[in-house]
């Protein structure tokens, strides 16, 4: 009996090293008649993979999952060019920095979206004035195709708007390179709202959430979040290719289809390339 103990234990240890690599076990299914345990290799610098049957996955593939384990928020294993694979990743594009990247992306296109559609549907509303209601590419941020008469001329407010914006982005990059440093840096007595949540992308507190969204639901909220910063790329994406074609806004465009849904849409868009922009 002592014997059979003794041989247990050797074997129980030797097991924990296969071709000097680590290996995890995790039971997959268990019965009461035939207990059944998988026994994967890890390697030391790589990610344990984990059992993603039953997530819905977007062409993934072996590769793609062995990184992907589903942690970061809208990870449906998609990676055909394998961007995110710490394999091959060098220089200042690194899977952690192209994680943070969406998520700034996804933020900044929801505001995008939200501006280009806004003025335009408030009026034809008639909610703010027509002079007001510009279409996105004629309100001054692509000079040649129209201009407003701000308080200063475009050319230098989208000066000022680079020295602000680059001031901002600065900090943000110093806050990614080492969270929480701007919580210790002076700031005009506002560093205590600053200090972040030590997690760069999402730094939550008093001025960035306000009010207090994902406390119960935190993964719901950055799920919810991520699709919808998807889908406003992609609709920013459309705005663009709209605009060059038809030389119109998004919700004018969305009005002229749906008058007429035959007489216009994207196929008979295609012939009015340059439309006007």
């Amino acid at each position: 009996m002592a014997c059979a103990m003794t041989s247990s234990m050797i074997t129980s240890k030797a097991a924990t090293f296969v071709a000097g690599q680590k290996v995890r076990s995790s039971v997959v299914s268990r019965s009461a008649a035939t207990p059944k345990v998988v026994v994967k290799a890890m390697a030391e610098d790589k990610v344990a993979t984990v059992d993603r049957s039953k997530d819905f996955l977007y062409f993934a593939s072996p590769q793609s999952l062995s990184y992907l384990d589903g942690s970061l928020a809208g990870d449906f294993g998609f990676d055909p060019l394998g961007v995110s694979d710490p394999e091959g990743a060098g220089g200042l594009i690194t899977p952690s920095w192209l994680a943070y990247a969406e998520v700034i992306h996804c933020r900044f296109a929801m505001l995008g979206a939200a501006g280009c559609l806004a003025p335009e549907a408030l009026g034809k509303m008639g909610v703010i004035p027509e002079s007001t209601g510009l279409v996105w590419f004629r309100n001054g941020v692509v000079p040649p195709s129209g201009e407003f008469d701000y308080w200063c001329d475009p050319y230098s407010l989208f000066i000022g708007e680079l020295v602000l914006m680059g001031f901002a982005e600065t900090r943000r990059l110093m806050d990614y390179r080492n969270p929480g440093s701007m919580g210790k840096q002076y700031f005009i007595g506002l560093e205590s709202v600053l200090g972040g949540s030590g997690d760069p992308a999402y730094p939550g507190g008093q001025f960035f959430n306000m009010m207090n969204f994902g406390s119960k639901d935190m993964d719901d909220m950055k799920l919810k979040e991520i699709k919808n910063g998807r889908l406003a790329m992609i609709a920013l994406l459309g705005f663009f290719v709209q605009a060059m074609v038809t030389g119109d806004g998004p919700v004018q465009n969305f009005l002229d289809h749906a008058a007429s849904p035959m007489g216009s849409n994207m196929l008979t868009n295609f012939g009015k390339i340059g439309g006007g922009i």
